[in-house]
């Protein structure tokens, strides 16, 4: 029997993280009515998995550097599979925000040490293509949970949608722990006498701290977009199912920058005029599907929908392109995990403070719920 790719593993251990990441969106409107959740406290249900992200990114991504890439994200994909089975059961707002807090922390623990994982099982020459695929990982788990959520909603209740996907991760346990080589975890002499200190040369050293802020500036925009659009299309009258395409159409297509970023950095294009494509297309997209056009019917809702497939697919160049930048911008090999700590550590914070934010922004304005897309 053929064994499994190690690197597809570790693609696949990701997908399933992202999955509790966009799980939320489709189950909002649901839990409004089952759990009384207001629209705020879905904002920070929405950001509050991104707690741990934004207070300990970079001391787990140093941890991942001590203990191994892969021994990490097996501990991360076992807390997410048991905080979702647990919160499955959850009775109260509160409690479901605990629980979520808990699957930032697996999250984070499954996903940050993939990079240095990736570099570690593949050659050189793969390394840029393939980081333009793990780039994809958060858009396409995501795209999957908003499109699958609103079935095995409707069919298992929001409950049966939690246990579901703690059981995937699981699996994802069994096969990462399995499957991917235990040498994978093992450091050479030089880079354990090195490893003092991989924090304060990571935070010395420039090139993280530019792609730490720039992740966060992308991230703060993109979830809080695609986050709110499921409850935007409820409260316009819109098919459940309607939503769930669009949603997910809008999530799914970040892939196609993300994947190409790596062929792009293949044949040379440089890693600036990326990023600056990428933000300026944010840019458009949402003033395109946020300007206060006058009413104009399914017209303007489809030049509004255009602008938000903009800002993700193009978007999308980002972090492909900060992925591939993280294993060249880290002091050493020792830190590379550190480095993506750090950068998730801050795009944490974006996912943090945007989707509350903007709730804030909305009720304040008065507007609430009021579509934009």
């Amino acid at each position: 029997m053929k064994r499994l790719d190690p690197t597809a593993i570790v693609l696949l251990a990701g997908i399933s993280a992202a999955l509790h990441i966009g799980k939320l969106p489709p189950a909002l409107p649901v839990l409004r009515d089952a759990l009384q959740v207001s629209l705020v406290q879905a904002g920070f249900l929405l950001s509050i998995v991104q707690l741990a992200g934004m207070t300990l990114g970079l001391a787990m991504g140093a941890a991942a550097d001590s203990i191994g890439p892969r021994r990490t994200m097996v501990l991360g994909c076992l807390i997410l599979a048991i905080a979702s089975l647990l919160g499955g059961a959850a009775q109260t707002p509160e409690a479901l925000l605990a629980l979520r807090a808990a699957e930032g922390a697996g999250f984070l623990l499954a996903a940050l040490p993939a990079p240095g994982l990736i570099r570690r099982l593949v050659e050189p020459s793969r390394l840029p293509s393939l980081m333009g695929l793990w780039g994809a990982y958060m858009p396409f788990g995501t795209a999957t949970a908003l499109l699958l959520g609103p079935a095995v909603i409707a069919l298992a209740g929001w409950p049966g949608w939690w246990w579901l996907l703690g059981g995937i991760s699981l699996l994802m346990a069994f096969a990462m722990w399995t499957v991917v080589p235990a040498s994978a975890d093992r450091r050479p002499a030089a880079a354990i006498a090195t490893g003092q200190g991989r924090i304060t040369r990571t935070l010395r050293a420039g090139g993280p701290w530019l792609a730490s802020v720039a992740f966060a500036v992308y991230s703060a925009q993109w979830l809080t977009v695609v986050g709110f659009l499921p409850t935007i299309y409820a409260q316009a009258g819109l098919p459940v199912a309607y939503a769930a395409v669009a949603t997910a159409l809008a999530a799914a297509v970040n892939m196609v920058g993300n994947i190409a970023s790596g062929r792009l950095l293949q044949r040379g294009v440089r890693a600036p005029a990326l990023l600056q494509s990428g933000y300026l297309a944010m840019g458009l997209g949402a003033m395109v599907a946020f300007a206060p056009w006058a009413e104009g019917g399914a017209a303007v809702a489809a030049v509004r929908y255009l602008g938000i497939l903009m800002f993700s697919m193009v978007g999308g160049l980002i972090p492909g392109t900060l992925f591939s930048l993280a294993v060249r911008v880290a002091p050493d090999d020792s830190t590379v995990s550190t480095t993506v700590g750090w950068m998730q550590q801050w795009s944490a914070f974006g996912q943090f403070a945007g989707p509350p934010l903007a709730a804030w922004v909305a009720a304040r304005a008065g507007a609430g719920t009021r579509s934009g897309g």
